[in-house]
């Protein structure tokens, strides 16, 4: 059960984000739903994430396994849920989202996914372990402007994560929805 109101006041400002989640994602985000209750954190919240939509560096299965990562290691079940469904959306296959927790045991990872796994788990353990040997394996395959993008779309997952986790969110069912569509 979540540990915020998932019912804030019905602001002007909510009922536009409201309608925003409802038109993009079919339903109200709960993080949206929790963070309504201070209008301040809603808008810069918003703002941040509207802008995150638009970075395009880095391929989407890149940020959306990294992104899992995060989200595994901190723990966030609603995470987990909608990055699921999004990585599906972005042509990542389900068997390697699900892979994600045990990913050095999975043969379904690429060196380059490998090293982005590892390199996100690094960023969100506590102290981050982040090495320079590390970082230097990362560019055989990023540029300076990819690595910037990796090491930002982990850190506002991190963000994401421990904000959900500590509000008590759970998953609201994005990943029942995933399709595995049908290549003709």
């Amino acid at each position: 059960m979540a540990r915020i109101s998932l019912d804030p006041p019905r602001t002007p400002l909510y009922r536009l984000f409201a309608w925003f989640s409802r038109r993009k994602f079919g339903k109200e985000l709960d993080p949206g739903r929790a963070m309504g209750h201070h209008l301040k954190v809603t808008a810069a919240y918003g703002l941040l994430e509207l802008q995150v939509m638009r970075w395009n560096a880095l391929p989407h299965r890149l940020k959306d396994l990294a992104m899992m990562a995060s989200a595994v290691r901190i723990g966030c079940s609603w995470c987990v849920d909608f990055g699921t469904w999004e990585a599906v959306t972005h042509d990542v296959p389900l068997a390697k989202i699900e892979a994600v927790p045990h990913w050095r045991d999975s043969d379904l990872f690429t060196e380059e996914e490998r090293l982005v796994l590892e390199y996100a788990e690094a960023m969100t353990m506590d102290p981050p372990q982040v090495t320079d040997e590390l970082t230097e394996a990362l560019r055989a395959y990023l540029d300076e402007r990819q690595l910037v993008e990796l090491t930002m779309i982990v850190a506002v997952e991190n963000l994401r994560s421990r904000f959900n986790a500590a509000a008590g969110l759970v998953g609201q069912g994005f990943k029942e929805n995933c399709e595995i569509p049908v290549r003709s």
